[in-house]
């Protein structure tokens, strides 16, 4: 399956792309898909993005379709990762989620070289949506 278009806040790339400035190169390799995904990415403005798209702090319920296991998670950069309900943008499942549209899928390998497909079911909070755009 080819892997859908994505949509990114300028805000959003800006803040992901000094984070991996930041990280040890071994990090960053473990992150080649996240940063691929940025490459490909089409970037807007905050005011611009529309509201199906997960964005950074969104909260997000998506399916894993290879165990129809239905999960609600808050997207978060890593300083606010750790607590219940939230997913770090560096975690596989965090990477694939960003700039998915409500209804659409994606395969995303695992560290164990397995392939998950996630689909978008419901975005209950975005930050620009809720005019935030400074989260």
């Amino acid at each position: 399956m080819s892997k859908p278009p994505i949509t990114v806040s300028r805000t959003d790339i800006d803040r992901i792309e000094a984070l991996l400035e930041r990280l040890p190169a071994a990090d960053v390799e473990r992150l080649g898909a996240l940063r691929a995904e940025l490459d490909r990415a089409d970037v807007v403005e905050p005011t611009a993005m529309p509201r199906d798209i997960v964005t950074m702090n969104s909260t997000v319920t998506f399916e894993d379709e290879g165990n129809a296991e239905t999960l609600t998670l808050t997207l978060v950069y890593p300083a606010a990762a750790g607590a219940p309900g939230t997913v770090s943008i560096l975690a596989p499942v965090g990477s694939a989620l960003l700039g998915l549209a409500r209804g659409q899928q994606i395969d995303w390998p695992t560290p164990d070289g397995r392939v998950r497909r996630l689909k978008v079911l419901e975005i209950s909070y975005q930050p620009e949506a809720a005019g935030h755009l400074h989260r």
